[in-house]
């Protein structure tokens, strides 16, 4: 275990931060990193001193499927079918009473074919450089226990009373 924080520097992050940072260990999965944290909370250690910290990051990305034209085209009727209706009602609640229906109509029906447009369009603008749709993920491989430096031996000390029993 190393006595300092693979940063180098106070941790800031997203607001959090520990001003001297100590690493209490690393571990593979973060289920331990919680487990070990938890464990730490269960023996009345000031755990609101503490950080998990995900490091080694790796961005996966899973292709979920071909992208066609014919894909495109109706992911953006759908799209604008339901941006349409949305606008529609919106727009219904102001139309007068007879005319609230063909708001609503002509809404969705404008709504569909402007999607449609925009969605081929930013398609063939792509000249088949990305023929797939796809969701990505930020994933860590390794998660490190930080806590403040006053308090890094009371730490490992439970730590290793942990490891042992």
């Amino acid at each position: 275990m190393s006595t300092h924080s693979s940063f180098g520097r106070p941790v800031r992050v997203s607001g959090l931060q520990l001003e001297f940072p100590m690493s209490l260990g690393g571990f593979d999965r973060y289920e331990e990193a919680q487990a070990a944290v938890d464990y730490l909370s269960d023996n009345d250690f000031p755990v609101e001193e503490c950080m998990i910290v995900g490091t080694d990051l790796r961005q996966v990305e899973r292709v979920t499927g071909r992208l066609t034209p014919a894909r495109v085209a109706l992911g953006g009727v759908l799209t604008g079918l339901w941006l349409g209706l949305f606008v529609g009602l919106i727009f219904a609640l102001f139309a007068p009473s007879g005319d609230a229906f063909m708001t609503v109509l002509w809404c969705v029906g404008f709504g569909a074919m402007f999607a449609l447009v925009w969605a081929l369009i930013g398609y063939w603008a792509t000249q088949g450089r990305r023929d797939f749709t796809s969701v990505s993920q930020v994933v860590a491989t390794r998660y490190e226990v930080l806590t403040e430096h006053k308090h890094a031996e009371h730490a490992r000390d439970l730590l290793a009373r942990r490891a042992l029993g």
